[in-house]
């Protein structure tokens, strides 16, 4: 389990290609891999690897398979790139952000990016169906950050928007100021939200059986879907 809050970026010393899998070595800034030992878990830009070298202090390396290079932004990192890691939090320790899984969602990629004065604000598109679980105040994992929801909308294919707002601290401990419209990034949904409206829908479903494409023809002929049934109307975490 990860915290969300960034520990430090890395950087990409060397990738190896081989059928199915690539291999990463990063290197981190001091004090970092201090006592981290092969086997032991990082996220990077907020996918869970696994340690299976430690070829130097300072350094470590990590194999991603097929399936996670296709679901995260790590099959695009070149040498020399940067990434936001964390350790994996220990017993005990404090969840400044909120608990993470390190298994990324979904990609989405930066919309817009506006710079008010001692701010930074991303707004980040979303594809369908991943907006249900997205909500205004909530929170939700970009590239192993653990952000607030600032703004977000949906459009009636299930896709959509949010926006997060970025402090200098967390642009100083992240990669995010480095970033551009139209990059990538790996979106963690929280899972008790996720939770939350999947168990709303299952009941809607259940109770109103052969109704239900009826429900959902009257909700679109109002500019409505059936993910705003399921949301809930605070947070119970706001």
């Amino acid at each position: 389990m990860f915290t969300g809050i960034v520990q430090g970026i890395a950087t990409v010393a060397r990738i190896v290609e081989r059928p199915g899998l690539r291999s990463f070595r990063l290197h981190f800034s001091p004090g970092f891999d201090e006592g981290l030992e092969i086997g032991a878990s990082v996220a990077v830009d907020g996918t869970c690897l696994t340690v299976t070298a430690r070829p130097g202090a300072g350094e470590a390396e990590f194999d991603v398979m097929q399936q996670s290079l296709m679901l995260t932004t790590l099959a695009g990192l070149q040498e020399g790139g940067r990434v936001n890691v964390e350790r994996a939090a220990r017993d005990g320790a404090e969840i400044g952000g909120h608990p993470l899984s390190g298994h990324v969602d979904f990609m989405a990629r930066i919309a817009e990016i506006r710079r008010p004065e001692n701010n930074h604000v991303l707004r980040i598109a979303v594809p369908a169906p991943w907006m249900r679980y997205v909500f205004a105040k909530g929170y939700i994992a970009v590239n192993g950050a653990s952000l607030t929801v600032a703004e977000a909308a949906r459009e009636r294919d299930g896709s959509g928007w949010f926006e997060v707002w970025l402090i200098p601290e967390t642009l100083r401990q992240t990669t995010f100021g480095e970033k551009a419209v139209g990059d990538a990034l790996n979106v963690e949904i929280e899972r008790s939200t996720q939770v939350f409206v999947d168990t709303v829908r299952d009941a809607i479903d259940e109770r109103l059986g052969p109704l239900l494409p009826l429900l959902e023809e009257l909700l679109e002929r109002q500019g409505r879907s059936l993910d705003e049934l399921a949301r809930p109307a605070v947070l119970p975490w706001a």
